[in-house]
């Protein structure tokens, strides 16, 4: 009998354990977009941002946490410099949880579809690219992409619903590997714009 309630309660706490994997995966997956607007940086970003700062001795600039006017949207860093514009959103995931993908369509962070995620990177991507545009009198297009920090990335770029997804450790490269599009005068008038259409998501000081 002794023997039956300890198993039943090993297997309650291990039940216990995976519920609550889930449960704080979910949780973080719909805190994106839904967090206050004075929160801080969060780990991952941190990271893409001290990558993106090594960018600077080759002409690039970046605004970081930028919001999408209108919206509760934010694009964490918005990356202009001489292969183009880039708006780079830096995810920090459960590393217990496997990053996969199906036919090219579908991301999955366990059993997890990350539509949504990958649908809100390209929308905002789209409006970036929409308002510099405007301003700007010709068309801007910015690269929307999803660095994920945690899990192993079993690739190294890949684009899945038009976001390019890859391991965090990758940002640097990825944006520097295109061919030169823009010139210094392009980058600092793009930059100048983006600057008043995105406003910065959180206070200053």
């Amino acid at each position: 009998m002794a023997g039956g309630v300890l198993l039943a309660g090993w297997r309650w706490g291990v039940t216990t354990a995976v519920l609550a994997v889930i449960a704080d995966t979910v949780l973080r997956a719909r805190s994106h977009s839904s967090v206050p607007a004075w929160r801080r940086a969060s780990v991952a970003e941190r990271r893409t941002e001290a990558q993106l700062k090594r960018l600077e001795r080759g002409g690039y600039r970046t605004l970081h946490a930028r919001a999408i006017p209108d919206s509760d949207a934010q694009i964490d860093h918005l990356v202009i410099g001489p292969t183009g514009v880039y708006a780079v959103d830096s995810e920090k995931w459960d590393k217990r949880l496997p990053v996969r993908v199906q036919s090219h369509r579908k991301l999955f962070h366990g059993p997890f579809d990350q539509k949504a995620r990958l649908d809100e990177a390209r929308w905002e991507a789209e409006e970036a690219s929409r308002l510099i545009g405007e301003a700007l009198g010709r068309e801007i297009v910015v690269v929307p992409a999803l660095a994920i920090y945690g899990p192993p990335v079993p690739w190294k770029v890949l684009n899945v619903r038009s976001v390019d997804v890859f391991d965090g450790s990758r940002v640097r490269k990825w944006i520097t590997k295109r061919e030169r599009s823009l010139t210094d005068t392009e980058i600092a008038k793009i930059y100048e714009i983006a600057e008043r259409a995105l406003p910065a998501r959180y206070p200053e000081g």
